[in-house]
């Protein structure tokens, strides 16, 4: 997941006037003002997400006079915002009428009743059908309904400096071709190039769904078809061969000291430190994670780094053994809903179509460095010339993954969190890990599972 951290003093601050803007959120009879919640990050040097809904607020308030637009920002990382989220919608005296919703939750805020299904607005909303089915059914519940509207959505696979690898005696264009090349790759690189991180794969629980998602599911997506859950059956896998497997990787990782110090590595921080500090401070040789690091070195990013075009390759992650397709990503993104006890949906939704007039959907999705999910701006010149390796990253689209679309998912998630992180500090091995996983998944599906 895209990278939001925060020191427990600043969080604790940010929380706390997070609550108090919740607390004069409510609608108070005000049905011309539309309150939207979202999520600032944590680093105040990026603030794409608040510049764009400012632009869009000025367009909609001037479009509609006598309406206001209240931005409602929680700054915190993901987790502690989505509970401050959920906090707010419990009520309808502190519920926004517009909140963003990660998919990661979006079904569990769904089942929780916090959400209203958008079916009957889409259906007459003409720019629904220029979105992409996969990108919909995100955000469709169990009950075949529904409950957001994508604004994009991301791909995940190989960074890599190229005078690092150039350094050890690989290829500048290198490609590996299944895991064993990975792993060869970071081992060459200790051992000729001293200094400086082998490879880092996002680990543990600190980290939350962004280890669990573009570290662990990025493995185990390459070792087979539906190795979590099967989508036929119903069921959540146990047993997997695959699973020890990847959890086998992380282990090699971590326990050959091929990626970074455990403690760093276990820090909640550990993704804003790969995009600000080792990648352009040329410590960290390989890295595995998402499309949209190339914002965090532009001219208004975290770490302006003008060189990063030529000096970092990009590669697809392979699968397992090289197994066709041969390929693997995993794509998430982020939704716009109306909460259930919202004071002011149809002003919302008003204003939710004004973030995706076609203009404003190309003009977020350049600034955030998003993988598009309408048909109209992946083909926009300037979405295809936002950033380089946008293409590269939009090609690994048709090899992608989501992750099971169902409520639990945030406590298999946990779980998956805390298997990586046992064999990470080597208090388990890969298949001691795998087993204490599955008897969690037993209790959180509910006997929904299968053995493999």
């Amino acid at each position: 997941m895209r990278p939001t951290a925060l020191a427990p003093l600043i969080l604790a601050t940010a929380l706390t006037a997070g609550s108090l803007a919740a607390c004069d959120s409510g609608s108070g009879g005000d049905r011309d003002t539309v309150k939207v919640a979202y999520n600032r990050s944590t680093d105040n040097k990026v603030r794409f997400k608040d510049d764009f809904l400012e632009s869009v607020k000025r367009q909609f308030e001037q479009d509609h006079p006598g309406k206001k637009i209240k931005l409602v920002p929680i700054q915190a990382p993901d987790n502690d915002y989505a509970t401050k989220a959920q906090q707010m919608m419990r009520s309808a005296k502190t519920a926004p009428d517009l909140v963003y919703e990660d998919t990661f939750r979006i079904n569990s805020d769904i089942k929780a009743g916090y959400l209203s299904p958008l079916d009957d607005r889409l259906a007459s909303w003409d720019s629904w059908s220029r979105f992409v089915p996969t990108a919909k059914a995100a955000a469709r519940a169990e009950d075949g309904k529904t409950y957001g509207v994508p604004d994009g959505t991301d791909t995940r696979g190989l960074w890599f400096n190229k005078q690092i690898l150039t350094r050890a005696g690989l290829p500048a264009d290198w490609q590996p071709r299944n895991w064993a090349d990975i792993l060869t790759a970071a081992r060459t690189i200790k051992a000729k190039v001293p200094g400086v991180i082998p490879l880092n794969v996002l680990t543990g629980k600190a980290v939350g769904e962004a280890a669990v998602m573009q570290g662990f599911e990025m493995l185990l997506y390459g070792t087979g078809e539906n190795p979590l859950y099967d989508p036929a059956a119903k069921k959540w896998i146990t047993g997997s061969q695959g699973f020890q497997d990847a959890l086998a990787f992380v282990r090699t990782v971590y326990g050959e000291k091929l990626g970074p110090d455990v403690s760093d590595a276990l820090d909640p921080n550990v993704n804003t430190r790969v995009a600000t500090e080792w990648l352009p401070e040329g410590k960290l040789a390989i890295a595995l994670d998402g499309s949209w690091l190339g914002q965090f070195w532009g001219p208004r990013g975290a770490k302006e780094w003008p060189q990063w075009p030529t000096a970092l390759g990009r590669a697809a992650m392979p699968t397992q053994d090289g197994r066709a397709p041969g390929r693997v990503s995993l794509s998430g993104g982020w939704t716009w809903a109306i909460p259930r006890k919202a004071g002011n949906p149809e002003l919302a939704w008003e204003f939710l179509k004004a973030m995706q007039t076609p203009a404003n959907a190309v003009r977020w999705d350049v600034a955030d460095a998003q993988i598009a999910v309408r048909d109209d701006v992946a083909k926009d010149p300037a979405y295809l010339k936002s950033m380089p390796g946008i293409d590269f990253f939009t090609g690994l689209v048709q090899y992608t993954h989501y992750r099971p679309a169902l409520p639990v998912y945030p406590q298999v998630s946990s779980a998956i969190g805390e298997a990586m992180e046992a064999v990470t500090t080597g208090d388990s091995s890969p298949r001691q890990a795998a087993r204490s996983y599955d008897e969690q998944l037993r209790t959180i599906a509910e006997g929904a599972v299968a053995a493999r």
